[in-house]
């Protein structure tokens, strides 16, 4: 019990910290913009609001100006259950990439942040 209000804490501490010092969204055309939005629509991060390792894949996202859905995976959520069948292990941040009609699951918050900004350009 001790644990868990000591990771909520700081946790939450941290989603603050977040959101002040929240960088500046990548630019680009409208045009470009528009594809990066379709691509990411097949694109799900399943995170938790509070994790660390989460917070630093959704400030990426962010920097990247990617609207990729997310999804809560905390206990009682259907997105555990789906994550657990699908990706073979509940455990976050995890990004479900569907690609020519298959799903692939990527653990790791540094190798979701490096598919990312290979696939979508880098952070100025």
């Amino acid at each position: 019990m001790l644990v868990k209000l000591l990771r909520n804490g700081i946790g939450g501490l941290w989603q603050l910290g977040d959101l002040i010092t929240r960088p500046t969204k990548m630019q680009r055309s409208p045009e470009a913009q528009a594809s990066v939005d379709a691509a990411c629509s097949e694109l799900a991060l399943y995170q938790l609001p509070r994790c660390p390792f989460c917070i630093k894949v959704r400030r990426h996202m962010h920097k990247l100006n990617l609207p990729i859905e997310l999804r809560n995976v905390q206990p009682g959520s259907p997105y555990r259950d789906e994550l657990q069948a699908g990706g073979g292990r509940v455990t976050s941040p995890c990004l479900r990439i569907t690609e020519n009609g298959s799903e692939r699951w990527m653990y790791e918050s540094n190798d979701i942040i490096t598919y990312l900004t290979e696939r979508f350009g880098q952070v100025k």
